[in-house]
């Protein structure tokens, strides 16, 4: 693993912030023709497009995936996107024209600076307009602006979140890269097993949410939990893989999020992982199981990265 290995050659990334109403939205693009799949996990997720990249789905390709804050209404910058992805001439070949896909999915806060403040149209239409190749921007950006992790204790006790990213190369040389959004109900773990940021008591000492879950004798201010939270990843790769393989892929980076995040997939939380691969050549299983492994460390390693540049 190394900090300096930037995403595979032809991919974008770029990010759209509101630091005043702390939210924002992040994109992925890869090269055209590349294909995806996703794993969704969490109780409460917010999504949209991910059905037309699902295994019983005949689209395999994904033209981009936007990432927003803004809970459900952030599902409308996906808009901006597709009309700036159609103006540059990207999207699914239809008899009638362009159809760019965008799966997208959404993290919830509002609860954070202005509730009324919500990534729209422009801000996706912005966030793919700033896109560019190389390692992305991190922490408090894009669809990380008003992210926040360890909420049981409420959030004026939980730790700041954001946007992390992480890549590695496989032995035959191909990357795979983790770009995460980190808005978790639970802490983030580091690597030694501790918690690297999660509640914090008055006295400023941060604490376990499993372990205050674990000595509960009934159940907390539902107010607290019921504010909703997600972890969002984006896995990129340049190794050939199909639409299905890029599914299995999502689903072991989903294992990248329950090594970096305790709790995960909870009912108050809405974790999704995506896959895309823009790789040429032969398919074979040994590609899905070598990059779905790497996809789980960088995942695990993105999210970590997220609460450190937050």
């Amino acid at each position: 693993m190394s900090e300096g290995i930037s995403p595979p050659e032809g991919w974008l990334i770029g990010h759209w912030t509101d630091a005043e109403g702390a939210t924002g939205c992040s994109v992925v693009i890869p090269p055209a023709g590349s294909r995806g799949g996703v794993d969704v996990r969490g109780g409460g997720p917010g999504t949209r497009e991910t059905d037309v990249i699902g295994p019983l789905a005949g689209t395999s390709e994904v033209t981009a995936v936007l990432f927003a804050g803004g809970s459900a209404y952030g599902l409308g910058a996906a808009d901006g996107a597709m009309r700036w992805l159609e103006e540059s001439g990207r999207g699914y070949r239809t008899p009638a024209g362009l159809v760019p896909i965008v799966p997208a999915a959404v993290v919830y806060d509002l609860a954070e600076g202005d509730p009324g403040a919500r990534p729209g149209p422009e801000g996706g239409y912005a966030a793919c307009a700033s896109a560019v190749e190389g390692i992305p921007e991190r922490g408090r950006v894009g669809a990380g602006t008003g992210a926040a992790v360890g909420k049981i204790l409420g959030r004026r006790h939980s730790a700041p979140g954001g946007v992390g990213y992480a890549a590695a190369r496989s032995g035959r040389g191909e990357t795979a890269a983790a770009l995460a959004v980190v808005n978790a109900f639970g802490d983030v773990i580091g690597e030694d097993g501790q918690v690297l940021a999660g509640p914090r008591r008055r006295d400023g000492k941060t604490v376990s949410t499993a372990a205050l879950i674990a000595a509960m004798k009934g159940p907390p201010d539902w107010t607290r939990l019921e504010e909703r939270n997600t972890t969002l990843v984006c896995v990129m790769t340049d190794a050939p893989l199909d639409k299905s393989a890029c599914a299995r892929v999502a689903r072991m980076a989903s294992g990248g999020v329950a090594r970096a995040i305790d709790p995960a997939y909870s009912d108050v939380d809405g974790d999704v992982a995506f896959c895309l691969s823009a790789g040429d050549g032969d398919i074979d299983r040994f590609a899905a199981i070598s990059i779905g492994t790497i996809a789980a460390t960088v995942t695990a390693t993105a999210i970590r990265d997220a609460v450190r540049n937050a």
